[in-house]
């Protein structure tokens, strides 16, 4: 079984500038392709878990998801990171168009998409580690039952902390 990353997008890989659909748009953040090759040393594969509620709400297409995941995978190569897979989410409970308007569980904070991955790609979830910037993020990866959990970003109060995660300014700080 495979141990893995498993990494929000907006925010951990990327600024969180809102509804980010267009590479012009998109702005890795600082240290994050060396982040990654030191997971991959250590024999980790990486999985991107994202919530795109943007895609519910009429903002951009699934399609143009689709475009962006492309040229961002694209640039994970171009620095020696491979990327083993994308996992999203468009739907939203309140604020989406008909077709997106549900309650599901593949939107963080369910388990879906982790557990979706975990059966493709054969991954133990008890070895693997989660990064994301929202508390939604650490309580998916709870559920899916990673134990090994870090909170990025700066927007905390480090005092709400669930048991169990890890405070990091950001993705190249997370020491095993």
């Amino acid at each position: 079984m495979k141990k893995t990353l498993f990494l929000d997008r907006d925010g951990v890989i990327n600024r969180d500038d809102g509804y980010t659909y267009r590479p012009e748009d998109f702005h890795f953040i600082d240290g994050v392709f060396e982040a990654c090759r030191r997971f991959l040393d250590l024999g980790y594969h990486i999985v991107i878990v994202t919530n795109q509620s943007g895609i519910g709400r009429g903002y951009y297409s699934e399609a143009q998801f689709h475009r962006l995941n492309q040229w961002m995978l694209a640039q994970f190569a171009e620095q020696r990171v491979s990327i083993l897979d994308v996992f999203f989410c468009p739907h939203h409970p309140t604020a989406a168009l008909a077709s997106y308007k549900r309650v599901c569980d593949c939107r963080k904070p369910a388990p879906g998409m982790f557990l979706q991955a975990a059966q493709k790609h054969d991954i133990d979830l008890v070895a693997s580690v989660m990064v994301g910037d929202n508390l939604s993020d650490m309580e998916a990866a709870s559920r899916a039952g990673i134990t090994r959990r870090f909170l990025v970003g700066d927007k905390h109060s480090l005092s709400l902390l669930p048991d169990g995660v890890e405070y990091v300014p950001i993705l190249n700080d997370v020491n095993l």
